[in-house]
């Protein structure tokens, strides 16, 4: 399994990744959402290859075409698995986009990585701070929430993920949205690639992890993301408020746009994306 599109971490898990691109261009690296894998990330790698950038996307450990891990499940593995990437892959001045959980892991990992690694961050419709509802988080969502995603996870995983972009993801259940059954077919295909497992652990890596202390950190510049008909990280509990904790941050907001707005919406996404890089 291993060979050029796959580094080994130091506890030996597989991670799959794709690297396009001049090798002295500067670096894009992209990070999926859960239950995905880097294939999510295809619109914007053959756009940002069109304007000259390097283009990384990885699998999340557990996901995709990585080892299905029964451990290592959590974000200090998942940043500690992208440090392990750039360190292999020499990553210098990297811009770090990262969607969902992904946005999660780049707070984590842009928190914690060597000087000269992270030149810009963007957060995506991203889980930080926190999204479960505790006494310190009262807009969070109730842990009843995510309870209910594992039940149905383990319930019948192959159709609890036809259901998520079915419906609420792309905001494919509002009035006069327009379905792409491909769209659907292909979130179910990255999800079911994926090892149960680690989709499983993974809710409670997304949902509990509190990204305070590494959004405070951040000092490069950051921009946050997000629609304003976000049905699975609502807006007010996550990027309204990662947006007052970073030092060097941009927000930007998408009115009636949904969670999957990368997808859905790839053309206004990735001007957008292009700017903020290039400024």
């Amino acid at each position: 399994m291993s060979g050029s599109n796959y580094i080994t971490t130091p506890d030996d898990v597989q991670i799959f990744y794709k690297d396009w691109g001049p090798k002295d261009a500067q670096p894009i690296v992209f990070h999926h959402g859960w239950p995905l894998s880097a294939d999510d990330w295809d619109n914007q790698m053959l756009f940002f290859l069109g304007k000259g950038f390097r283009v990384i996307a990885h699998d999340r450990r557990g996901h995709g075409r990585s080892s299905q891990t029964d451990t290592g499940n959590e974000m200090d593995t998942y940043a500690a698995d992208v440090i392990a990437l750039a360190k292999a892959l020499d990553l210098k001045n990297v811009v770090h986009i990262g969607h969902s959980t992904g946005g999660g892991e780049v707070a984590h990992y842009a928190a914690r990585a060597e000087k000269g690694r992270v030149a810009k961050a963007v957060l995506v419709g991203a889980v930080p701070p926190i999204m479960v509802k505790s006494d310190k988080n009262p807009g969070g969502l109730p842990i009843e929430v995510f309870d209910g995603f594992r039940a149905a996870l383990a319930a019948n995983r192959a159709q609890f993920f036809l259901d998520v972009p079915s419906g609420p993801f792309y905001g494919f259940n509002r009035p006069g949205a327009q379905v792409s059954q491909g769209v659907i077919n292909n979130w179910w295909r990255q999800g079911m690639m994926g090892g149960a497992k680690a989709h499983y652990d993974c809710i409670k890596a997304f949902s509990e992890t509190d990204f305070t202390d590494d959004l405070k950190a951040l000092d490069m510049p950051v921009l946050i993301l997000h629609g304003e008909d976000d049905q699975i990280v609502p807006i007010a509990d996550s990027a309204l408020l990662s947006a007052k904790l970073v030092k060097n941050g941009t927000l930007k907001t998408y009115p009636g746009l949904p969670h999957g707005m990368c997808t859905t919406h790839a053309d206004v996404i990735n001007a957008d994306l292009l700017a903020f890089i290039q400024a």
